[in-house]
């Protein structure tokens, strides 16, 4: 007998079905006809427009901005008027999830189809696509880096403190020299996205926005294939990854380029299982070319390559690996080409190592030695830290050995052991940001998944999204604030599938009935 879930929270279907009906709690089957959630996506909407009216003043805004250096609104960048920004943006947040939550127990009982959840990602996305930057500021790099190629500067030897002007001056301080992270692919799309905007900051960043928002589109377009594939269901995927506020809060408001990279990542691996292995190959080589992380699921691809050839398994890998690496050499080698860069993106990935927080496993082992040792004396943190980077990145290694080894057949099995090595990626990686969760969903939401564990994603979103302040800066080590965060994420979590965990229901419904009884006896 499949597990049951409430779905009193959610009597905003016009056309319910029998109570039977409604309680199922099962991850399988289809059902025709179902109405949209209209009050859960306009909740969810509200909440967006008020994160949208929030981050005017309290988000990742402008060092001079034209908009807000003077007149009324200015207030809200200062004092109370910025505190009553950052309050606007966090009651925002929490109708965003609890719009998010509703769906979910709707998706889940299968009264929610893959329509409802697409019809709630549109109208959650679109006031953020003009909101300046949410919890973050890594747009602003991201323009910067484009500006230094575009100007003949290698964004791999230097950083946007080379050059001045509106688009510099708003780049973090801890990335005014930092070389670029990313592939040459993204260098190309940075500089095309100062070509169409020039340097106006704002058009800058919404043009970016919805260049990388194309990465969303084809995720969303490559859901069904893999879905149909990996024996998920498709709202459920959908959900999961494209009306999550980790995707509307970070991947879009931010916005980020992971955003690019996993739809690209996704894109190529259908492709994959479709029988298409140059195009397969070629994507993820894409994403790769965005941001080196898709690089981890590029082994798992020659071994579906080699499932469909015949003969010895190494004869078939060998045959498989060769056009695969040839493949790989082209796609890489027109986008720097085209972006006209070189290979110094190489040497830039250790840039971000300076960011020293305990979402990365590693790290967080570190600083706990780090402070365990210091009650003996005065120790530096950073031999510490490295040292505890480097197992982490050896045991990611061990982990990408194994599970490569065990993909050796091919097929769903190497999809699924790309998308487990991708979630170990962001775990084990010296520096861990809060939306490196969404590279290992963009595949493992496809697959079939438990209530339970649909309700660990929701208190990780939760918590991460919360990791950050609204202006970017990270809200890790304000320990009354993290309390705060870890409550709201194990709220959430359990709301999901459990209705009114803190028991609040009763007395709110004996309260109204009491006030319409005394109603009534006035009359």
């Amino acid at each position: 007998m499949a597990p049951s879930v409430s779905v009193e929270s959610a009597p905003d279907w016009s056309e319910r079905t029998n109570n039977a009906t409604a309680d199922l709690f099962s991850l399988g089957g289809r059902r025709p006809g179902r109405p949209l959630p209209l009050r859960t996506i306009a909740l969810g909407a509200i909440g967006s427009a008020l994160l949208l009216a929030g981050s005017i003043g309290a988000a990742g805004t402008l060092i001079h901005d034209p908009v807000l250096g003077g007149g009324p609104l200015s207030a809200l960048r200062y004092g109370h008027g910025h505190d009553f920004a950052v309050t606007v943006i966090y009651v925002g947040f929490a109708l965003l999830v609890w719009a998010w939550v509703r769906l979910g127990r709707g998706v889940i009982a299968e009264l929610v189809s893959a329509r409802g959840v697409l019809w709630a990602t549109a109208a959650w996305l679109a006031p953020i696509l003009i909101a300046p930057p949410l919890f973050s500021r890594d747009v602003y790099s991201y323009l910067g880096q484009g500006l230094l190629a575009l100007n003949g500067l290698d964004p791999y030897g230097v950083g946007p403190a080379m050059l001045t002007g509106p688009i510099p001056e708003n780049v973090h301080p801890t990335w005014q020299t930092t070389p670029a992270p990313y592939g040459p692919l993204f260098i190309g799309v940075a500089k095309g996205v100062i070509l169409l905007a020039g340097h106006d900051v704002i058009a800058s960043v919404i043009v970016m926005r919805l260049v990388l928002l194309g990465g969303l589109v084809l995720l969303i377009c490559a859901l069904p294939g893999l879905v149909e594939h990996l024996g998920g269901r498709l709202p459920v995927a959908l959900w999961l990854v494209a009306a999550s506020p980790m995707t509307v809060v970070h991947l879009v408001g931010g916005p980020h380029n992971d955003m690019l990279m996993i739809g690209l990542l996704a894109t190529g691996t259908l492709a994959m299982l479709r029988g298409r292995n140059v195009l397969g190959v070629g994507l993820v080589s894409a994403a790769m070319a965005v941001k080196a992380t898709a690089g981890l699921a590029l082994p798992f691809l020659v071994w579906m390559w080699a499932a469909r050839l015949e003969g010895p398994r190494l004869r078939r890998f060998a045959h498989a690996v060769v056009p695969a690496l040839a493949v790989f050499a082209v796609v890489f080698g027109s986008c720097t080409a085209l972006a006209k860069v070189g290979f110094g993106w190489l040497s830039a990935l250790s840039a971000p190592g300076m960011i020293v927080n305990y979402l990365s496993a590693p790290t967080a082992v570190g600083q706990a030695v780090h402070t365990v040792l210091s009650l003996f004396g005065e120790l530096n943190i950073w031999p510490i830290v490295g040292t505890t980077r480097t197992l982490g990145s050896m045991l990611l290694l061990a982990l990408l050995a194994w599970n490569w080894w065990q993909a050796r057949d091919g097929s769903t099995e190497a999809v699924r052991r790309a998308a487990i090595v991708l979630c170990c990626g962001a775990l084990l990686s010296p520096v861990v940001l809060p939306w490196y969760l969404t590279w290992g969903l963009a595949l493992g939401s496809a697959f079939a998944w438990t209530p339970r564990a649909l309700s660990y994603v929701v208190g990780a979103s939760i918590a991460l999204v919360l990791a950050y302040y609204p202006d970017g800066e990270q809200a890790m080590y304000n320990w009354p604030f993290v309390a705060v965060g870890i409550g709201a994420a194990v709220l959430g979590g359990v709301s999901l599938v459990r209705f009114d965990p803190l028991g609040l229901s009763d007395p709110i419904r004996d309260f109204t009935r009491d006030l319409r009884e005394e109603r009534l006896i006035r009359r």
